[in-house]
């Protein structure tokens, strides 16, 4: 039975953390990064920087993006080869919701701007 309790202990010391984990300086730069990916967008908004809506909200939805790619970077320490490859999987399946999360909320906004009653285009009663 001392055999059995062994190999149960050797099952846990073997299991340690495989990713790497940042230090003071990784996650300050990932800080000031956010920070900055941020604050240009609403300086590009406050500003009003361009005069094309659309390009705005382009270039907004491109800042969106990166920085989330920061946060997964710097903040949830994901890569390529951590925890045997299932991290690549747990960031196929957020690249999916975030598409169908952005795809349906622009959808959505569109759809109730494009069906907005006559009465409340008028400017009120």
């Amino acid at each position: 039975m001392s055999e059995l309790s062994h190999n149960h202990d050797e099952h846990h010391d073997h299991h340690e953390e495989e990713g790497p984990h940042s230090s003071f300086s990784g996650y300050m730069l990932g800080f000031m990064a956010s920070v900055f990916l941020t604050a240009i967008p609403f300086w590009l908004v406050m500003g009003d920087v361009f005069s094309s809506r659309s390009t705005t909200v382009l270039i907004i939805l491109a800042f969106a993006l990166v920085q989330i790619l920061v946060h997964m970077v710097y903040f949830l320490h994901m890569n390529f080869q951590s925890e045997g490859g299932w991290t690549m999987l747990s960031l196929i399946f957020t690249v999916i919701l975030l598409f169908i999360t952005l795809a349906g909320s622009l959808w959505v906004m569109h759809h109730m701007n494009v069906n907005m009653m006559p009465s409340m285009m008028s400017g009120g009663i």
